[in-house]
């Protein structure tokens, strides 16, 4: 009878600890979840990278001044040869001179069209300035006193284009005038089986000194290629 008894008064405890551990794996069986559920929760999301900022388009004087840059740079080089320069340079002639026109016609600027229109000729004369200066024309100095002053005119010439002393028109004239002096050299070394005479060598010299004096006047007078100035901080 008192076994009886102590069994049933038992049973409560023994319903009670087996509640327990039943919540107790219940629990457990959680925590990977809950755990799962927190590492999402507080995991930190890839920030975005940040979108960088668009380089502003050069200005219509910027670009002309690139363009100015980048022919000086063929002249020094040699990639450009005096014809192909004087070609380059009488584009960019005529389109300062219509740029020029555009402003004065629009009190001094220019519409979003008049840009647009400027933009897409510069675009055109970008691409025959890197067709010119990757082709197989390039301008050849031996080493002998008539190369050698023909490669110091180019480089006073390229000097003056990379500074702003020399104009786009007045850079066009100057290797017009190299171009026809080349051409002369080679016809008259093509005629002599390669070298040129006493007298030849005597003309070629006094064109050049014509032509020097011409680049020097081009560099010293009023006419410049304006520069863009940078803006102030």
């Amino acid at each position: 009878m008192k076994f009886t008894c102590m069994k049933w008064s038992a049973l409560p405890v023994l319903v009670l600890m087996a509640g327990t551990v039943v919540l107790a794996e219940d629990l457990g069986s959680q925590q990977p979840d809950e755990a799962q559920s927190g590492s999402s929760a507080t995991a930190a999301t890839p920030a975005a990278a940040p979108t960088p900022a668009a380089k502003p388009k050069p200005t219509v004087a910027r670009r002309k001044e690139n363009q100015q840059d980048r022919i000086a740079q063929g002249v020094k080089s040699g990639q450009l040869t005096a014809g192909e320069t004087s070609k380059l340079e009488t584009k960019e002639a005529a389109l300062n001179r219509e740029t020029k026109a555009d402003r004065a016609a629009s009190g001094g600027k220019l519409t979003a069209a008049e840009k647009k229109q400027i933009n897409g000729q510069q675009d055109q004369l970008s691409k025959q300035i890197g067709k010119d200066k990757h082709n197989t024309s390039t301008q050849h100095y031996a080493n002998n006193k008539v190369d050698q002053r023909r490669e110091n005119q180019q480089d006073r010439v390229a000097q003056g284009i990379k500074s702003g002393q020399m104009t786009a028109g007045e850079a066009a004239k100057a290797e017009k005038q190299q171009k026809g002096i080349n051409r002369q050299v080679a016809a008259d070394r093509k005629a002599n089986g390669g070298t040129l005479t006493a007298s030849e060598k005597k003309q070629v010299n006094q064109e050049q000194n014509a032509a020097s004096k011409n680049i020097y006047h081009q560099k010293h007078n009023p006419k410049t290629q304006p520069q863009e100035q940078p803006k102030p901080n």
